[in-house]
C-alpha cells in the first residue's frame, strides 16, 4: 500500500502516476494496482496525488542481454523436466501394444536412456559453441536410429514409430514453453528457444523413420547424411540402445 509520509530525497527523483506508468510502458491503472498490491512502492501526498521513486522503478526495467541466460541457471534442469515426464506419464494414454509386450529388463534401459537423452536436449541448448552442438547431433542421431531399429525389430509400424516419438516430443516442448512464461524470457529469446527445440525433435524424427525404413529393408541407413544436413542440433544420447518412451 502507498504510505503517506512525506518523501526524503530530492524532489526530481520522484514522479508523478502518469510519468511512472511511461517510464515502465504500463497504463496508470496497471501502476496504481501495483502500488496498492505492494510491488512498487509510492507515497501519497496530502492532495492525494501518487509519488513514485524513479530508482525504484528503475529496477523493474529488464537490462538488455546479449544472449539468453542458461537453462540450467535459471532452473530448468534434468530433475524439473522428469517431473514434467512422470506429470505427462499419469495423464497420457497407455503404451502401445509394441512396447506393452516389452519385458521389464528391456524397458528399463529405455527409460534410463530417455533421462539421457531429456538430459543432452537440455545441454544442447545451453552449447556455447558448434563443436558442442555438433558433439551432441552426433550421440542423438545414434540414439534415435537405434530407437527406429528397436521399434522396428518389436514390428511397431512407421505410423506406430512416429507416434512413440510424437509422444516423447510433446511433454519435452511443452515444458519448455511453460518454462520461458514463468522466467520472464523476452519474446526473441523464447521464440529462439522454441526454434532451436523444434528443430533438433525434427532432425531426431527423421534419423528414426530412416532407421526403421531401412531396417525393414535391411539396408544401413542415410543417418550420417540427414545429421549432417541437418543442422545443430538440440539433443544428445548418453549410449545407443533405444529412445525414450516412458522416462517416469
Amino acid at each position: 500500500m502507498p504510505t503517506r509520509t512525506k518523501p526524503t530525497g530530492r524532489a526530481r527523483e520522484w514522479m508523478g502516476l502518469g510519468e511512472a506508468a511511461r517510464l515502465l510502458g504500463v497504463a496508470p491503472t496497471t501502476l496504481r494496482r501495483w502500488a496498492d498490491d505492494g510491488v512498487v512502492r509510492s507515497f501519497v501526498t496530502p492532495g492525494g496525488h501518487r509519488r513514485f521513486l524513479r530508482s525504484s522503478l528503475q529496477s523493474l526495467i529488464p537490462t538488455a542481454r546479449t544472449e539468453r541466460p542458461p537453462l540450467q541457471r535459471l532452473g530448468e534442469t534434468p530433475e524439473r523436466m522428469a517431473r514434467a515426464y512422470r506429470r505427462s506419464a499419469s495423464t497420457g494414454a497407455a503404451d502401445p501394444a509394441w512396447l506393452r509386450g516389452m519385458e521389464s529388463t528391456e524397458r528399463d534401459p529405455m527409460r534410463e536412456r530417455g533421462r539421457g537423452l531429456s538430459t543432452a536436449l537440455l545441454a544442447y541448448l545451453d552449447a556455447a559453441n558448434e563443436a558442442d552442438r555438433k558433439a551432441r547431433l552426433d550421440e542423438a542421431s545414434t540414439a534415435a536410429a537405434e530407437y527406429g531399429r528397436v521399434a522396428r525389430q518389436r514390428g511397431a509400424t512407421v505410423h506406430e514409430t512416429i507416434a512413440a516419438f510424437l509422444r516423447f516430443s510433446r511433454p519435452f516442448i511443452a515444458e519448455i514453453a511453460t518454462f520461458s512464461r514463468r522466467r520472464n524470457l523476452d519474446t526473441a529469446e523464447a521464440t529462439e528457444l522454441l526454434e532451436s527445440t523444434l528443430a533438433a525433435l525434427d532432425t531426431l524424427l527423421l534419423v528414426t523413420i530412416d532407421a526403421h525404413e531401412t531396417t525393414s529393408s535391411g539396408g544401413a541407413g542415410r543417418n550420417d547424411d540427414l545429421a549432417a544436413g541437418a543442422g545443430p542440433l538440440s539433443c544428445g544420447a548418453t549410449a545407443p540402445g533405444a529412445f525414450p518412451e516412458a522416462l517416469a
